[in-house]
């Protein structure tokens, strides 16, 4: 995905930014902090990852679908989409 090699240094300093969170919980744990404070880093970590997934479904959307030179790419660009989120929803 070109969309993803342009953002690349962008996206890869946001996953480790949520591997940072996902570290901060197992500590939290680890050390068993009070579970509204796990709680509250679970949210923040799901917030993340859920603007990660946004991000790289905008650029799918705009470059293989919105902008995808032929219709055939399209198609498989929307068919591929339709996947993604199915299983993001599941």
């Amino acid at each position: 995905m070109a969309h993803t090699i342009r953002q690349k240094e962008k996206l890869i300093a946001r996953v480790r930014r949520i591997k940072g969170q996902l570290e901060g919980i197992e500590r939290a744990l680890e050390t068993e902090a009070a579970c509204g404070e796990v709680l509250r880093q679970l949210a923040s970590a799901r917030g993340a990852m859920n603007g990660l997934t946004t991000e790289v479904m905008e650029g799918h959307l705009q470059e293989h679908v919105i902008d995808a030179p032929t219709e055939a790419e399209r198609r498989t660009g929307g068919r591929e989409m339709i996947d993604v989120i199915r299983a993001y929803m599941k």
